[in-house]
């Protein structure tokens, strides 16, 4: 009999709304991942988050890139080499085979809360 792995979904909650800074990216530590969330105000949703791990620079920096909208996509330019990933499911626009993990997000009150397998 073979053992079978469980994985389980769950939200955890990572920071505070207050935590955020307005139209930029902050990361959280989600165990022993990086997380960069994305607070936009005036977009619905609000909310977003992807690995900060950027693999063509091979650093975690998306967290600090700049947000931006291309064709209609809300994107974030990676601070090295300025390729764009999608804030929606984390598509690199440049490279179609390279995508960053997007996670569900959203508040609860005042409290920042990310779903993610453990």
């Amino acid at each position: 009999m073979s053992e079978v792995a469980i994985t389980r979904t769950e939200w955890l909650q990572v920071c505070k709304r207050s935590d955020l800074v307005a139209n930029s990216g902050v990361c959280a530590l989600v165990g022993d991942r990086q997380i960069a969330l994305f607070f936009l105000p005036e977009q619905e949703p609000q909310l977003y988050a992807i690995d900060n791990w950027d693999p063509i620079a091979n650093a975690g920096v998306i967290g600090r890139g700049i947000v931006a909208e291309i064709d209609g996509e809300l994107t974030v330019a990676s601070p090295l080499y300025k390729q764009h990933y999608r804030l929606t499911d984390g598509q690199c626009l440049e490279e179609a085979g390279i995508k960053l993990e997007a996670f569900p997000v959203a508040f609860e009150g005042d409290d920042v809360l990310i779903q993610i397998d453990k």
